[in-house]
């Protein structure tokens, strides 16, 4: 019987278990394929609890998405508004604004609660 995960103990007994799960060739609405979607949540939840991943620094995550998006830096300027503001916010001598955070949310699709943190 599939219980909540609550010590390093079970936790590592979860991953045996859907590893060995995961290498089946699992028919879907069968009780293999249950037990799997119903561990992961399971492995989810411990993980988010006991693992947490920090939010990204809200100038890196500026940086990245550009990057992913391949975009250019004048382009950001166009976003924030001039070629020194963006200079300026890159270097970290000026915050972001809210009309900047919500721009790049808005354009880049940057979570809003990356972009607020302090930096």
């Amino acid at each position: 019987m599939l219980r909540p995960i609550k010590n390093k103990l079970q936790y590592e007994e979860a991953l045996e278990r859907i590893y060995l799960l995961m290498q089946k060739n699992i028919k879907p609405d069968s009780k293999e394929s249950d037990e799997t979607e119903i561990l992961s949540i399971l492995i989810k939840e411990y993980e988010l609890k006991h693992f947490p991943v920090p939010k990204p620094n809200p100038l890196e995550a500026v940086k990245f998405r550009l990057e992913q998006m391949n975009m250019s830096e004048t382009q950001l300027s166009d976003i924030l508004g001039n070629r020194s503001r963006k200079s300026e916010i890159l270097s970290g001598k000026r915050k972001l604004s809210l009309s900047m955070i919500r721009r790049l949310h808005a354009i880049l699709h940057i979570p809003a609660e990356v972009l607020i943190q302090e930096y």
